[in-house]
């Protein structure tokens, strides 16, 4: 029986979330702590990679965190970004972030429609003048690269922040009867928090194809995933697997 379910994520914000709704439907308590927390690199390890910002004509952004962590890293190192330094956003929402840091102009900020990374590069290939820099977290792959490699885009890559363990709640792994997960880092997380964790009766839910891919790589047992051809949302394969739980009583 599922009763007490941690959700790798932080606590919803709206009274009016889905998980609410559930715990109330279904009687189940639901416990937020997300396992990872995304950290800034030093001043001392950025220049280890020996990239000097200045050097770099446009800036690309792919989250809000690469945009906090520029900046922070900026004011360590006493960067001064020149005003004619253009901005690059994955999405609108990420390029409309920059003007927390920097006047909003827009010759100077681009961004995709689409949120996908060969629409942005199709804008950045407008401006083949520019030397890019594009700041990403210590776990990514090489598609960036090879996008601006086949456009022949002056570019470099740097490592700005990266993603680390947030520890667990004060329980034990087994003291829940369900663990929802969101990402591959979750699910090392959850075994470098508990090295000798056995699953046993504890439910494993993922989201996402790469995070169940790492729940099975690890040896555990994979018990729920979303999004499914019944439920695009967690919180909606949730509901209907506890509701078919119910009827096994």
């Amino acid at each position: 029986m599922v009763k007490k379910i941690l959700v790798s994520q932080p606590a919803p914000t709206s009274e009016k979330s889905p998980y609410f709704e559930i715990a109330e439907k279904l009687g189940v308590e639901f416990v937020f702590h997300p396992l990872i927390k995304v950290e800034c690199l030093s001043a001392k390890e950025f220049r280890q990679q020996k990239v000097q910002i200045l050097d770099h004509s446009a800036i690309v952004f792919n989250s809000r965190n690469a945009i906090d962590h520029f900046f922070t890293l900026c004011k360590e190192m006493r960067v001064t970004i020149p005003e004619d330094m253009k901005y690059f956003g994955l999405s609108e929402s990420i390029a409309l972030y920059i003007q927390k840091y920097v006047q909003y102009r827009k010759r100077k900020v681009f961004f995709g429609t689409t949120g996908k990374w060969p629409e942005l590069v199709a804008v950045m290939a407008k401006h083949k003048a520019e030397r890019y820099l594009v700041p990403l977290s210590d776990v990514h792959n090489d598609e960036v690269k090879q996008l601006l490699d086949a456009k022949k885009l002056k570019h470099t890559e740097c490592v700005m922040y990266r993603t680390v363990s947030n520890g667990f709640p004060t329980e034990k792994a087994s003291d829940f009867d369900m663990i929802v997960l969101f990402t591959p880092a979750g699910v090392q997380s959850l075994l470098t928090t508990f090295p000798a964790f056995e699953q046993g009766n504890v439910r494993l839910a993922a989201f996402g194809k790469a995070t169940a891919k790492a729940i099975a790589d690890a040896g555990l047992r994979l018990d729920l995933e979303a999004p499914s051809p019944k439920a695009p949302s967690m919180t909606g394969c949730l509901e209907l697997y506890l509701e078919e739980e119910n009827k096994k009583k």
